[in-house]
């Protein structure tokens, strides 16, 4: 990971639990390529967790945006779950 994207994922970690109280409900939001499995490898990473997944595709098909509902242990587990889909081909964090 290069020094930006540490930085970044550093201060998201102070911010969270600036604004929360563990465990809590947190709003993943991304979007991915439609294509191959981009959806299915999204679920999965949040399988067996009690996570409510929603998928809207666009208007021409080509992206999918993905809202995972879910609770939190704390804000590293967050962080660790950003860094698991980002090997995802074409993921976008929102």
């Amino acid at each position: 990971m290069d020094k930006k994207t540490e930085e970044f994922y550093d201060r998201l970690k102070v911010e969270l639990d600036m604004s929360n109280t563990w465990p809590a409900e947190y709003l993943f939001k991304f979007i991915v390529p439609t294509e191959c499995d981009n959806v299915e490898r999204v679920e999965l990473a949040f399988d067996c967790m009690g996570a409510v997944i929603k998928t809207t595709k666009s208007r021409t098909g080509k992206f999918t945006s993905i809202s995972v509902d879910v609770t939190m242990k704390d804000s590293q587990e967050i962080v660790d779950k950003y860094l698991e889909v980002s090997t995802i081909k074409g993921i976008i964090s929102l």
